[in-house]
């Protein structure tokens, strides 16, 4: 087992959705000896960082400079937590992605190894590309096809760290579809509950793709949905727990867009209206019409606590955040209802 409390934490990414959150559930263990890390750009994901608890701010680029000009120049670190990327699928910038998302991870990664300290990063559940079936976080990387560059970027680290034998000191964890409070920042990116929050409160109606499958009825689209309160749970869990190598973070279980949006019109005492739009031509031999995370390693790692169901998730993330337009406070219990998963 990993002691969070030896040595300073530091979480890179720290204002953005899964960051910000990390940060959330480690001061709610009393922990506050950390450095955020972040580009604090022309958005207002600064606001995250508000109600929250810690030692210092740093600029990312500063950050890699400051420890590759010296090693211990914030001291003994215990922990990092690396979930800082560009994690837009549409950005076309290669370059920009293979320096911010590839390298420096790998930097990082090699720092927080040889300085002894507890090194947990982001990698994707979109690194399986158009797989709909045997997401296995234990599958052979090199049969794994990205769709896109944000995607390629992060199976180029995890294919990096297994063939230098860094996987064996450190955990990477392939997000599936995180949602929650703090991501009003991420614009297109953001969740389609965040999306359908606006959506209802401008016209009553939510809009969702047609199905093209005659196996799948328009708004039966499957995805593994999470809610960022549970993700981050697990991950703080995985970094305590020492786990090494890929492991999904996910709920396990596949759930249509229409299980997704219908308790955000109950949380917001709407009718329910659906409009069921035709997707873009370019989109169709993309999409994915299911996808769920094989939780197997998360269960071995110890993992045993219930995921919350997707409707109070909704739910919660709608009544006490969106809203009343709030973020993440120390004081937020995680949500009181749960059932076994």
């Amino acid at each position: 087992m990993h002691d969070l409390s030896r040595g300073t934490i530091v979480v890179t990414g720290a204002a953005g959705l899964i960051g910000s959150a990390v940060v959330w559930a480690l001061n709610r263990r009393n922990l506050d000896d950390v450095i955020v890390v972040d580009r604090l750009d022309t958005s207002e994901k600064w606001k995250h960082l508000v109600p929250l608890r810690f030692k210092d701010y740093i600029d990312a680029d500063d950050f890699l400079d400051r420890i590759e000009d010296d090693a211990h120049a914030f001291g003994s670190i215990g922990t990092v937590f690396h979930l800082g990327a560009c994690s837009a699928t549409t950005e076309l910038d290669s370059d920009y992605l293979m320096r911010n998302n590839y390298e420096y991870t790998r930097a990082l990664a090699h720092w927080a190894v040889d300085s002894d300290a507890r090194f947990v990063y982001a990698s994707s559940a979109a690194t399986y590309g158009a797989l709909e079936s045997d997401l296995d976080d234990e599958a052979d990387l090199r049969t794994l096809r990205p769709l896109n560059m944000y995607a390629y970027s992060k199976l180029l680290f995890d294919l990096y760290a297994q063939r230098t034998g860094l996987s064996g000191s450190i955990v990477g964890l392939k997000y599936f579809n995180v949602f929650g409070p703090n991501e009003d920042h991420k614009g297109d990116m953001r969740s389609i509950v965040n999306k359908a929050f606006g959506q209802i409160g401008d016209t009553g109606t939510v809009k969702l793709f047609k199905s093209y499958r005659p196996e799948f009825p328009d708004g039966g689209q499957q995805r593994d949905f999470i809610y960022v309160k549970d993700a981050v749970d697990m991950t703080v869990h995985l970094a305590e727990a020492g786990t090494t190598g890929l492991v999904n973070v996910g709920s396990g279980q596949a759930q249509t867009w229409l299980d997704l949006v219908r308790p955000i019109f109950g949380a917001m005492g709407r009718d329910e209206r659906i409009e069921f739009v035709e997707m873009p031509e370019q989109l169709r031999d993309k999409y994915q019409y299911s996808t769920c995370a094989r939780i197997g390693r998360l269960r071995a790692s110890g993992y045993d606590k219930p995921i919350t169901p997707l409707a109070d998730a909704v739910t919660d993330y709608v009544g006490r955040y969106l809203i009343p337009a709030r973020s993440l406070e120390i004081a937020d219990q995680p949500i009181a209802t749960r059932v076994a998963s």
